[in-house]
């Protein structure tokens, strides 16, 4: 008797590389059950060795090399792709790929899924006209919505359309066991960099524009103005690669600041990196929901972040940090300050976002959310299909 596979999902990207939406996407396919469904990764783009993260060895990844422009012999590779594939599911992500939508429809393929994990910077409160027209014709074609925060379910009803009943909010969990609070010695940077008594103010991020870690690094420079004793004790981390970098590193660098710095660009050892940071901070100017701030406070460390996107239903003020105004470097730093003069409340934001973690944001809610998503289109009964025999 020949036994039935597990259904096949097809995840739909513009391109698969170190990003929060790929962290997701790792995390969910690594702890779904095998037995569930199977996987395979699309990426309009291409993907890099970022794919490494999956554990599972039977996920194949496709690179379609997408052109640039108005070339949409893609739409032909793609439908020719998923007509050989023939996945029970499409899930798309994000409106770099919704164009997928029509494609998927196209090729036969029923049960169709589009998740929303963030704006970029060209749209960071998703009101462009354009956009949203595209977002609305592929509506009709979408079964299920997938908003990985409130604030964007909220768009996805009001702005888009959606009727509520076809949109499911499910936040990004987090490995607690991976990140947890530091348990030895401060071990982070060059050797010398950050004595055990020093503060280390981090971040881990795409250093893309919408991060704005210039601003960071302003109100890190600013800080140093303020309390000039700050030299001796406090150390500024910023873990990533991306355009903004080489802006920061000139900003230190003027500042005179660069051996009270590290910035080494991008990193696999993130876990243990994060976990010798004594306060994160996000300055980004548009969030979805941040998987470095879930990560931070598992770790046990209170976030400073900027009042936009996710990030408020993530950091309770006062609780487990502190909420500031995009682009305001003075106002960050006044922020730093406050940390950098109080061990205590250091200690006690920590310790309560590594409570707020394992009480609301575990990864087995993530998985479950998604399972349930998967089984409204109604997968459970095609699985349960009379089993042919040889």
């Amino acid at each position: 008797m020949a036994k039935r596979e597990p259904p096949l999902i097809a995840h739909i990207v513009h391109h698969f590389r170190v990003g929060g939406m790929e962290n997701g996407m790792v995390n969910l396919i690594n702890h779904m059950p095998k037995e569930s469904f199977r996987h395979v990764v699309i990426c309009l783009d291409d993907y890099t060795d970022f794919r490494g993260r999956i554990r599972r060895n039977d996920v194949d990844f496709y690179a379609l090399a997408k052109p640039a422009g108005r070339d949409v012999s893609w739409y032909f590779h793609l439908w020719r792709l998923l007509r050989a594939l023939s996945p029970d599911i499409v899930h798309t992500r994000n409106l770099s790929a919704i164009e997928g939508q029509f494609v998927a429809a196209a090729a036969g393929i029923r049960a169709r899924i589009h998740g929303e994990h963030g704006r970029d910077v060209f749209d960071l409160h998703g009101k462009n006209r354009k956009y949203n027209l595209l977002r609305k014709l592929a509506r009709p074609l979408v079964g299920h919505y997938i908003a990985v925060s409130r604030d964007l379910e909220q768009w996805l009803i009001h702005t888009v359309g959606v009727a509520p009943q076809r949109v499911s909010q499910i936040y990004n969990g987090v490995d607690s066991t991976r990140f947890h609070p530091r348990d030895g010695a401060r071990d982070i940077g060059p050797a010398g960099f950050a004595a055990e008594a020093a503060l280390v103010i981090g971040s881990v991020g795409r250093m893309a524009e919408v991060k704005d870690y210039p601003n960071l690094v302003r109100a890190f420079i600013r800080l140093l103005e303020i309390e000039p004793s700050a030299r001796q004790r406090a150390r500024l981390v910023i873990i990533g690669e991306g355009v903004s970098r080489e802006t920061c590193l000139n900003l230190l660098k003027e500042a005179n600041a660069m051996q009270l710095a590290w910035l080494p660009g991008e990193r696999t050892d993130v876990a243990e990196l994060m976990r010798n940071m004594d306060l994160f901070v996000l300055p980004s100017l548009g969030e979805g929901i941040s998987n470095t701030i879930l990560e931070a406070m598992s770790c046990g460390l209170p976030i400073v972040a900027t009042r936009v996107g996710g990030n408020p239903e993530l950091v309770e003020e006062a609780h487990t940090g502190t909420l500031v105004p995009v682009s305001d470097p003075e106002y960050l730093a006044q922020t730093l300050l406050k940390y950098f003069r109080n061990e205590s409340l250091l200690k006690a934001q920590g310790q309560t976002s590594r409570k707020r973690v394992e009480a609301h944001f575990s990864m087995q809610a993530m998985v479950r959310g998604y399972l349930s998503v998967y089984e409204k289109l109604g997968l459970p009964m095609k699985m349960q299909q009379p089993i042919k025999c040889k």
